[in-house]
């Protein structure tokens, strides 16, 4: 696996890429002054080689036109022959001894060659030969030939690469030999030294624009990590702020805007920590005082369910008003110590003080006897309960007390708003978790009103009169029991059409739930009758 690391390397880029704000900005600085220095760098070798080229044509041309003169001059002195006497050796001597003097008049000797051409088409007689130096190179094209042909006024020039693949230039031009017509002159110049000259020059602007770049990028993360550092420690000062660590502080030096900043934050933590420890100790206060309430209430409260359990007794002894106000005390004292319990667990959940007891649990038999203990309730108010369990999976790690309350409250408030309909209590399961729903086809909610079902004391309609004897804390503390047990607790109403509540659990604490093995919404509207 070792050779395939390097696949991983794009990943690691990108991720750090994204996380990293001093790599960014030095990958950012170093890409946009590689392109500026490889942009005035090929301007530089661009303007160098063109003024070399330059200087070197306009010496080349100087050089040839000496040399023209001096080859017309040294022919023009010849004495010539008689025509009929064929090559003569004066003549090729003379050339000979043309060669040497124009090499010698160049100002490079050593890196020019001369090759001496008779003009085509001529009818004079051919009385010297084509002549050139042993190292000539054949570069002379015939278009630079017929550029001298057709003005041999001026001196022509034409760039060539030579065999050993250095540049070149060739320069030509005609000459004029007496009893023999015209001849053509031709000089290679070799660019050898000013190419070796340009490529020094590009050699220093690549090392000294790679040189550039990497004291760029040095200069940048510096730069960078000075102001990142700290803007790294404001943002682990924040991290452990909100973890609960409100003693951490920004540490502060010097006087400039970091410093200004850290002085600010640490301001602000300081007024967080202020406000944070005020609501804290106020939360608390509530709390010790919901609970402190509940616990002195139940004194006198149990004293009153004594009394009021004497008067329950009797009442049929009593005249039936009085027997009706001893009914009705018994049972707003029994409603009064399921709300101070609901308190008591409200209060718990609110301090954090909350335990839970888990255990192996087979949810359907729990659901049983739930449904069990409500039937009764159930078919007073008209309502049928049907458990759906259609087999799995059904054993969960929960708090069976909790679980159990969750279900008296669901299946309570769909007796309360079922109008009498059938209501479905379904149980299923897959390999992460366990979902337990409860759907009733009664008066249903709005939008609005499912949004706030779990509120403490809400009801959707303030002037309906609860008949089962809520608290208003029911679906929140059913809410605070599922997000306990790290699981959902989530409602689907419709006017109308009913209402479907679905707890899902996890199979396994620790274990992250996949999806839901129960649908929230019904499949078909109006599935009462099915």
């Amino acid at each position: 696996m070792k050779p395939l690391a390097w696949r991983t390397y794009p990943g690691r880029l990108l991720r750090l890429w994204r996380t990293s704000l001093q790599f960014r900005t030095v990958t950012i600085t170093v890409v946009l002054s590689g392109v500026a220095v490889l942009a005035i760098g090929s301007y530089i070798s661009v303007s160098i080689g063109n003024q070399l080229f330059a200087a070197k044509s306009q010496q080349v041309q100087d050089d040839a036109r000496s040399a023209h003169n001096l080859a017309q001059d040294v022919f023009d002195s010849a004495i010539p022959t008689s025509a009929d006497a064929g090559p003569t050796v004066e003549l090729d001597t003379l050339s000979i001894t043309a060669q040497q003097k124009i090499l010698s008049s160049t100002s490079n000797p050593g890196n020019t060659a001369l090759e001496i051409l008779r003009t085509p088409g001529q009818s004079t007689p051919q009385i010297m030969q084509s002549t050139s130096t042993s190292d000539f190179p054949d570069v002379v094209s015939d278009a630079l030939r017929s550029r001298v042909t057709a003005d041999p006024s001026h001196v022509q020039l034409q760039s060539v690469a030579l065999p050993d693949g250095s540049p070149g230039i060739v320069v030509g031009s005609r000459v004029t030999v007496q009893s023999a017509g015209y001849y053509e002159l031709y000089l290679v110049y070799s660019l050898k030294d000013e190419q070796n000259t340009l490529g020094f020059v590009l050699q220093t602007l690549l090392l000294g624009g790679l040189a550039l770049i990497v004291l760029i990028a040095m200069v940048t993360w510096v730069v960078v990590r000075l102001v990142v550092g700290p803007i790294r420690t404001a943002a682990e000062t924040s991290e452990k702020l909100a973890a609960g660590q409100l003693e951490e502080r920004i540490p502060e030096r010097g006087d400039d805007v970091i410093a200004t900043l850290a002085r600010s934050f640490n301001g602000m933590a300081d007024s967080l920590q202020q406000q944070i420890v005020k609501l804290a100790e106020l939360s608390r206060l509530q709390q010790r005082f919901v609970s402190d309430v509940s616990h002195e209430l139940r004194t006198p409260l149990t004293t009153i369910r004594l009394a009021g359990d004497v008067l329950y007794d009797q009442r049929e002894s009593f005249a039936p008003s009085t027997a009706r106000t001893a009914e009705l005390l018994h049972t707003q004292v029994e409603r009064f110590e399921v709300l101070l319990a609901d308190l008591l667990e409200v209060s718990r959940y609110d301090a954090g003080a909350v335990e839970l007891e888990f255990e192996p649990t087979n949810l359907v038999r729990l659901v049983e006897e739930a449904v069990d203990s409500m039937t009764p309730l159930a078919e007073g108010r008209g309502s049928s309960l049907t458990v759906v369990a259609p087999g799995g999976y059904f054993e969960a790690e929960v708090d069976a007390r909790r679980i159990r309350r969750i279900l008296r409250n669901l299946l309570g408030n769909a007796v309360e708003h079922g109008e009498g309909k059938p209501i479905v209590v379904s149980v299923d399961s897959n390999a992460t978790a366990i979902a337990i729903s409860v759907r009733d086809h009664g008066i249903g909610m709005t939008a609005l009103e499912a949004s706030r079902v779990f509120d403490r004391f809400w009801r959707a309609d303030p002037s309906r009169q609860r008949t089962i004897g809520g608290t208003g804390l029911g679906l929140a503390i059913s809410l605070e029991d599922a997000t306990v047990h790290e699981g959902w607790l989530e409602v689907w109403s419709e006017p109308s059409s009913g209402t479907c509540f679905r707890l899902t659990l996890p199979r396994e604490r620790g274990r992250p739930i996949a999806a839901s093995p129960l649908a929230l919404e019904p499949a078909i509207e109006g599935d009462a009758d099915d």
